[in-house]
């Protein structure tokens, strides 16, 4: 699992993040300090102070990715640094020799890429969201420094010039972050403090470190924002690919869980069962490529791998259950009314963690459209989503795969699924 002292803010990694990291990847830049490449150009390169060799960074760079992408922890990192130097015989490194030493030079290499790539990814996000406002927040470390706390729940457009110098992070260990929002009532739901000003001369530069006070040497500049159009332009590729290509894009970039994505979902599920439905849908995550191989080889052939839930679907689930405050657009003879077993709204509201770690995934091709039935452990039952495939989204004007609905189920019914036909392709039941 990951660090705890970076669990808080980091999570589960997503797409954008590991995105930007092998961005940086695909370039190992040998240097013999930190200062050799300075604010921006780390956006386009992968170091780490004092390898010179391309291999030894090709190896480092391994590790790094390794604990991004699957978020795991940091003594893990630490035992693939030790495998990695000893393998490369890399001797002269900044503290090498003794075992406080190692802890240091391994905690920073680790927290320095985990914040970087995740403020990067963030930024990314961010600039595709559209967000009206973002804010700045504070990460809740143990020793703050004192303008951190004083920048958090500041509220600005993005286009502030703020952000040029202070997005996060803001110095070695720093941990705050950035959160969107659409409108101030958002902001504040989300932390933010749209009252909140900046005091004079919160750009003058300090003589010491050539940076605004609070912010450490090097940091002055915001992380990943030179690499955001390259970071999106690669997202972008995913529903418009091959669903296999895709699912191996985003299979390479796991987990769209929290972040940015998880929260803009939270608020969608909340606006879909307050309104009208309009026929609005939010990105969730992507088909796992085991899913697609074993579909393919059941004659199904799924058109992208991007799964989407849309605001009747958002309705369609709630129905019933007292959430939904608006009609649909698709009304229900009157009398009927469903019976439903629903699921946690806020289990729900956290779909882009479950998509990524469901317990089984069945393919029933039984009757009608073909889809997706995907099983979850949740406490004192079972939850089943419903996973079409190849509806026909309009807004999106292509085929993707929406999560049509969800429901609380008991063994004896997804053994009943089984025993009508539907085939178990991942995972146990």
């Amino acid at each position: 699992m990951a660090d705890p002292a970076l669990s808080g803010l980091f999570g589960q990694p997503f797409d954008e993040q590991v995105t930007e990291l092998d961005h940086r990847l695909r370039r190992l830049a040998p240097t013999s300090s930190w200062r050799d490449l300075w604010q921006h150009q780390h956006d386009a390169a992968f170091v780490v102070a004092g390898a010179t060799k391309a291999d030894l960074l090709a190896d480092l760079g391994g590790a790094v990715r390794k604990a991004v992408a699957r978020g795991t922890s940091l003594e893990e990192f630490r035992k693939d640094f030790r495998e990695t130097v000893a393998r490369h015989g890399w001797t002269g490194w900044t503290g090498e020799g003794s075992k406080a030493g190692e802890a240091w030079r391994t905690r920073v290499i680790y927290k320095t890429n985990m914040a970087t790539s995740y403020a990067a990814g963030r930024w990314a996000q961010l600039v595709e969201g559209d967000f009206s406002l973002w804010i700045y927040r504070h990460g809740g470390s143990r020793d703050p420094r004192p303008q951190h706390l004083a920048w958090d729940g500041l509220t600005l457009q993005p286009d502030h010039p703020f952000w040029q110098t202070h997005a996060p992070p803001n110095g070695w260990g720093c941990s705050c972050y950035i959160v969107g929002a659409r409108s101030e009532a958002a902001a504040r739901r989300r932390g933010g403090d749209p009252a909140k000003t900046l005091p004079d001369g919160w750009r003058v530069i300090d003589g010491g470190t050539g940076a605004p006070a609070g912010i450490d040497k090097g940091w002055a500049y915001a992380p990943g924002a030179s690499a955001s159009d390259a970071i999106r332009a690669s997202m972008a590729k995913i529903p418009n690919l091959p669903a296999e290509l895709g699912a191996a894009m985003a299979a390479g970039m796991p987990g769209r869980a929290r972040g940015t994505i998880a929260a803009d979902f939270a608020d969608f599920v909340d606006r879909s069962l307050a309104g009208h439905v309009q026929g609005n849908y939010q990105v969730v995550g992507a088909l796992m490529p085991a899913w697609i191989k074993a579909a393919q080889a059941r004659g199904v052939i799924p058109a992208s791998a991007e799964i989407v839930v849309t605001d009747l679907n958002v309705q369609h689930t709630f129905r019933g259950t007292g959430l939904v405050t608006a009609p649909s657009t698709r009304r229900r003879p009157a009398g009927q009314q469903p019976k439903v077993d629903p699921l946690d709204i806020d289990w729900y509201k956290d779909l882009p963690a479950h998509l990524t770690r469901p317990r089984a995934v069945l393919l029933d091709t039984t009757s009608g459209e073909p889809v997706f039935l995907l099983i979850y452990d949740v406490p004192g039952s079972h939850a089943k989503l419903m996973v079409e495939i190849n509806t026909w989204v309009k807004k999106a004007k292509g085929r993707l795969n929406t999560v049509q609905t969800g429901r609380l189920v008991d063994q004896r019914s997804i053994h009943a699924d089984i025993n009508r036909g539907v085939t178990v392709i991942d995972g146990e039941v």
